[in-house]
């Protein structure tokens, strides 16, 4: 069995509108089977680090200017975000953004286009979704746009599931949600990478929940990789403990070793 990282992200740099750096050499790797947590604030670097790897920084002006992200050894900095899917790649984006004017059925059909899958596997592939998520199952005619929070984030979910990916880039999962919801997703990530071999790299602020499920976990902070460690690692660390589990008792932010106060931030 090959060692080849899934991907693996080598001392990249990204700058949004040709002047603004939002990462700062960043690394880190996802092998076959893994759940990969990314941990850090709101605008550490979290969602730039995954559109850089799914290829869609440049919808937004930004672009990767340095280091190398490959794909199964294959450096994909020649590729599109069409062609990233196409090679198993799918990220489920922050806030969902399904389309809200499509039902549930219509908007998780739209993740199976880019496969050219028959009627039949169509089917299949569908009836696994909504064996995953029985809730979206009883609302399948039910517009996008009326659904709930955490509603919407199972059918974005399932939507990326439709294009029967290797490896999928969740970005802040929790965001807004109820903590059913949360649980209910997580549970989802667990069984799609024990069951199905799918490996994950999640984005995340809730690092409690996001350590529990993933089996590496790396925090990053103002563009930048501070810490890495195993799950148990990173669970037990006074610093990360400190700054995301509530531990610790008359906190001081100055005297954090790997942390620093928060910046008003672009990403």
């Amino acid at each position: 069995m090959s060692n080849t990282p899934v991907l693996a992200v080598n001392n990249i740099e990204a700058v949004y509108g040709g002047a603004i750096l939002a990462l700062r050499g960043v690394s880190l790797t996802v092998n076959k089977g893994e759940v990969v947590s990314l941990l850090g604030a709101n605008g550490a670097g979290k969602t730039t680090t995954l559109k850089a790897c799914s290829r869609l920084l440049g919808a937004e002006r930004g672009e990767v200017t340095k280091g190398v992200i490959e794909l199964n050894g294959e450096d994909i900095s020649k590729l599109n975000a069409f062609d990233i899917v196409k090679q198993g790649v799918v990220q489920v984006l922050e806030g969902r953004h399904i389309f809200s004017h499509l039902n549930v059925e219509e908007n998780l059909l739209t993740g199976s286009f880019i496969k050219n899958m028959s009627r039949a596997e169509v089917r299949r592939s569908l009836d696994y979704v909504y064996e995953l998520f029985p809730r979206i199952k009883s609302r399948i005619k039910t517009p996008g746009g009326l659904c709930s929070g955490g509603e919407q984030q199972m059918i974005a979910v399932g939507r990326a599931l439709m294009a029967k990916p290797s490896l999928i880039l969740l970005d802040e999962p929790s965001m807004g949600l109820a903590p059913q919801f949360i649980e209910q997703i997580f549970e989802i990530v667990k069984r799609l990478n024990e069951e199905e071999g799918v490996s994950f790299l999640v984005s995340e602020q809730n690092a409690m929940v996001a350590l529990r499920y993933a089996t590496v976990g790396y925090v990053i902070e103002n563009g930048r990789v501070v810490k890495r460690g195993s799950s148990k690692e990173l669970l037990e660390s006074t610093d990360v403990a400190e700054m995301y589990l509530g531990g610790g008792k008359d906190v001081s932010f100055d005297e954090v070793k790997y942390y620093h106060r928060r910046q008003p931030s672009f990403v």
